[in-house]
């Protein structure tokens, strides 16, 4: 078997959307990159996660090993944020030291630090956005889209929706930001972020 091109770490936790787990797990291998699923385990060796169910059924659950606080964003070649409301769980902070407090959770510290590395491709669809506006600082000024429900806290947070005709744009690539619209577009998100990763490389 060839050497993976590298690991893309994808952020997840309760109530992701299985279409894009499944999209992810078949696409990016095949195309040679290794897939690592990382969260925040609150001291526990493992956690296991579901995704959002289905006619009231949870079809889909991953068994996450990697604690997102001990892994460095520099060996990774790209990081993913999983649709659906996984990203909202993962803003969750313990305490709230008061008003305008930096939001210290774990998953948007990890952020923090990915963002700083140069060429490190960051990917969002959907409600995932969610996780960067819990960091004014990571949205700023940044060209992006969403889910039609959280275009207010996407701009609230700073940042520039793009829109098509009558709803948000259904991708928009803005420097190492890859931000989709819908799980709908799942398919030329992955065709993009793993073109964004190559194109910098060479």
């Amino acid at each position: 078997m060839a050497e993976a091109k590298g690991r893309i770490a994808v952020l997840i936790e309760d109530h992701f959307d299985q279409t894009e787990y499944r999209a992810f797990n078949a696409y990016f291998p095949a195309h040679g990159y290794e897939v690592e699923y990382v969260s925040h385990l609150w001291d526990q060796p493992s956690l296991t996660f579901g995704s959002n169910p289905d006619n009231g059924t949870v079809e889909d659950h991953v068994t996450v090993t990697t604690e997102l606080t001990a892994i460095d964003p520099a060996d990774y070649v790209g990081v993913i944020l999983i649709g659906a409301y996984a990203m909202d769980r993962l803003r969750y902070q313990v305490e709230i030291p008061g008003p305008g407090s930096r939001n210290k959770a774990p998953a948007v510290e990890f952020l923090r630090s990915a963002a700083a590395v140069d060429g490190l491709k960051i990917g969002t669809i959907c409600h995932s956005l969610w996780l960067l506006c819990a960091d004014r600082e990571l949205l700023a000024g940044r060209r992006v889209t969403c889910a039609h429900n959280i275009v207010c806290d996407v701009e609230n947070a700073g940042a520039e929706v793009v829109y098509e005709g009558s709803g948000t744009a259904e991708l928009v690539v803005d420097g190492d930001l890859i931000t989709a619209k819908h799980p709908e577009v799942t398919e030329r998100f992955m065709d993009t972020f793993v073109r964004e990763i190559e194109t910098s490389s060479k």
